[in-house]
């Protein structure tokens, strides 16, 4: 077992209960204080300043000061999963109520753990390529009935390959950032010809994202053996949509000026070692795919995840939940997938996969899905109803995994919807 999953670990530091980041979690991020960038661990509702602490020698591993001291965490995850895997093992040990190595040392304790609320947190990652997949068989049916016949609305390839575009990574933004309302061209089925303004059916996708911290040379693959030697951890993932600007500009290309404006992600990355314990069978798979994609053991996750909607006139108010255990495709067959041509896989990639729905309404993952492409208006507290999304709307993302004896979480995900600019 690895020792930070203990789940009979307990910490000095006071943890709120039910909270998303226990001893068994410490996810890692990017905090900000007196200007300077460092590499941070979360555990409840502080945070543990890793280069601070590396400088005490208590980490046991001589590591260079740029590893922490950085404005993303590429270089820290690129030392690989044994390293990570040992770097949270040891944060584990100084954490636990066990051992008073850190707790008893006041000074270096008061200046390496600080309250969430006493520093900035920032972008976790210098994401270089970003890659959206489409791997919710529940959400590719539901969108293909809508645009076409239900008898055939998975595309033809649907179910032998992980289909997925490459994004804008430049405007994925944290969780916190508003976003404002995109332009673009759209046209109506009953307009004769389309119009240049804001779009009118601008929508959230739930989704997840795994980060990679190793590296191919292009020209050569990844099997789904290897896969998860490439994956470092997952976040949660708004890829934010501009329903009738993409309707209209989809064809031949596919998705462009509907979803390049935005999408927003959570602060924290959850080590894939930390989810281990929610490891679950995924689905069928019928007909069975091509040998490059067979794999083995299971690589689908439990973990249950909600949207809220709030505006000016209500507060957060639950309108869907869904679970990450719907993927049709999983995380080792998509990256297996991606590199199957040779394409060069990079440290601080991002894979998101796709919008996460489930078998009934209340588990579908977008308002397109919700509403049925606003034929069915969702009901707001204040009376007030929702085909899509509305100016100062803020959408919140939530997920985290359980049993009986520990929930290991994401933390929050919220972006403000502003009108959009002049």
């Amino acid at each position: 077992m690895i020792r930070a999953n203990n789940p009979n670990l307990r910490t000095w530091i006071p943890v709120p209960e039910n909270s998303d980041f226990p001893i068994q979690n410490l996810p890692l991020g990017i905090i900000k204080r007196d200007e300077v960038h460092h590499v941070a661990m979360r555990i409840g509702d502080h945070v543990l300043d890793l280069a601070t602490l590396n400088k005490s020698g208590l980490l046991g591993v001589d590591f260079v000061d740029e590893v922490f001291v950085s404005e993303s965490i590429n270089l820290c995850i690129s030392l690989g999963k044994e390293m990570m895997r040992d770097l949270r093992n040891r944060v584990s040990r100084l954490l636990d109520d066990k051992h008073d190595d850190l707790r008893q040392d006041v000074d270096l304790r008061e200046s390496c753990l600080f309250h969430i609320s006493k520093v900035e947190v920032c972008m976790p990652i210098k994401i270089g390529n970003y890659t959206d997949f489409y791997s919710s068989r529940e959400h590719a049916f539901n969108v293909g009935s809508m645009f076409r016949d239900p008898a055939n609305a998975l595309p033809p390839n649907w179910l032998h390959i992980p289909i997925g575009y490459h994004g804008r990574a430049s405007s994925i933004v944290l969780s916190g950032t508003p976003i404002h309302r995109p332009k673009g061209q759209s046209k109506a089925p009953n307009e004769e010809s389309p119009s240049f303004g804001p779009s009118k059916q601008l929508d959230f996708e739930l989704e997840m994202a795994f980060v990679t911290c190793k590296s191919n040379t292009l020209g050569t693959t990844i099997s789904t053996d290897e896969a998860e030697d490439y994956i470092f951890g997952m976040v949660l993932f708004n890829d934010w949509s501009a329903r009738d600007i993409q309707s209209w500009e989809y064809a031949p290309l596919g998705p462009f000026l509907g979803k390049n404006f935005a999408s927003s992600m959570s602060a924290w990355v959850v080590n894939l070692d930390a989810l281990k314990p929610f490891r679950v069978e995924g689905p069928v798979q019928d007909p069975k795919p091509l040998p490059y994609l067979h794999f083995k053991d299971t690589h689908n996750y439990d973990i249950e995840l909600e949207v809220l909607i709030e505006s000016p006139r209500f507060i957060p108010t639950r309108i869907a939940h869904s679970n990450y255990k719907y993927m049709y495709w999983n995380m080792a067959q998509q990256l297996a997938h991606h590199a199957s041509n040779g394409c060069n896989i990079q440290i601080g990639d991002l894979y998101a996969s796709g919008t996460i729905s489930g078998p009934i309404k209340d588990s579908y993952g977008s308002m397109l899905e919700l509403t049925w492409r606003g034929a069915e208006p969702m009901k707001m507290p204040d009376g007030t109803e929702r085909k899509f999304i509305n100016d100062h709307d803020k959408i919140y993302m939530r997920g985290f995994a359980r049993n009986e004896q520990v929930r290991i979480g994401f933390g929050e995900l919220v972006t403000e919807v502003l009108p959009a600019k002049n």
